[in-house]
């Protein structure tokens, strides 16, 4: 298996619209409706994140944590304990450059593959893919645990998620919407039978990660024949973003996208995100800061320092 298929798993400041009266307010509230990402700019130039967090070695999945101070990410680099290892950077402020990423350690990695991994909003769970001993198949999603949502250090002994997520396939990419969907919280995350493509799944989950029923495929978002993966949604559950490798794309794989008018609805058919988010080289494991402002990457593309490279791009508030 290919680096860049293991997890087939910065900041713009918010200009806020001028609030021009009660009819204003309600145009806007009536376009969003319509459309969910009516007053959202186009998405700037990608920007490589440097040599600070890129290296010669394949970096990918990458996450921020709901404070953006701190980034999630799997990488084979030297240093870790397994092929692949989850590694966090971090930073004093929105504005400050990222630290030298430091890895996990023990806690979460093993001499197995362990990347893609996801932030809870509250920053007490995180989900994550791997490849140790004991899971139900392929690759499994995995939960760890923590008290303090600011120690990135203390993650506690990772558990594999249940029956409803997990089984004899492989399953990645997971994305936990915590709290949009009328107070419920699902899972999403991908899944591929042994020899097939993958889809998109969600699976109902309790706040602590307790699996709650079988999980259902995303029809809508889930092309049969190409590989779907790396589901990633805005906070409100009306915008995701994933990668494929359906026809009209740029590359390999792309970045897509597609919207809904609620939580309740239908997601809309896919649409390639185009340049310049996609190029043709793959573009893959696309993650959303919660304020919807921050895609965050992982691509081949020339420009990086070799292997996939973590690459940034932002949009504002205000388009009209």
């Amino acid at each position: 298996m290919t680096p860049t298929s293991r997890t087939l798993a910065a900041v713009a400041s918010l200009a806020l619209l001028p609030a021009c009266g009660i009819e204003s307010d309600r145009s806007t509230t009536a376009n969003l409706v319509v459309n969910p990402t009516a007053h959202f700019s186009t998405w700037s130039e990608p920007v490589n994140l440097g040599s600070t967090i890129n290296t010669t070695f394949n970096e990918q999945g990458p996450t921020l944590s709901n404070d953006e101070l701190s980034l999630y990410f799997g990488s084979d680099r030297p240093g870790g304990i397994g092929g692949f290892d989850v590694w966090v950077s971090q930073r004093a402020c929105k504005d400050c450059a990222w630290e030298a990423p430091l890895d996990l350690g023990p806690a979460v990695n093993t001499a197995s593959d362990e990347t893609g991994p996801g932030l809870s909003v509250d920053g007490h769970l995180l989900f994550f893919r791997s490849t140790r001993p004991g899971g139900a198949g392929l690759g499994d999603v995995f939960l760890s645990k923590r008290a303090n949502p600011k120690d990135d250090f203390g993650w506690g002994v990772p558990v594999a998620l249940g029956p409803g997520v997990n089984t004899a396939a492989a399953e990645a990419g997971a994305e936990f919407l915590q709290s949009a969907e009328d107070g419920a919280a699902n899972l999403y995350f991908n899944r591929a039978p042994p020899g097939g493509t993958a889809d998109l799944y969600y699976a109902a989950i309790t706040r602590d990660g307790e699996t709650l029923g079988p999980a259902v495929l995303i029809s809508e978002l889930s092309d049969p024949i190409a590989t779907d993966q790396g589901p990633t949604l805005r906070s409100d559950g009306r915008e995701v973003f994933f990668f494929s490798t359906r026809p009209g794309g740029l590359g390999g794989a792309d970045l897509w996208t597609s919207t809904r008018r609620s939580v309740h609805d239908p997601w809309t058919p896919p649409m390639n995100v185009g340049a310049p988010l996609n190029s043709p080289a793959a573009e893959q494991q696309p993650s959303l800061s919660s304020g919807g402002l921050t895609l965050l990457f992982a691509s081949s593309r020339g420009g990086g320092f070799g292997g996939t490279d973590i690459w940034m791009s932002t949009r504002a508030r205000g388009a009209q």
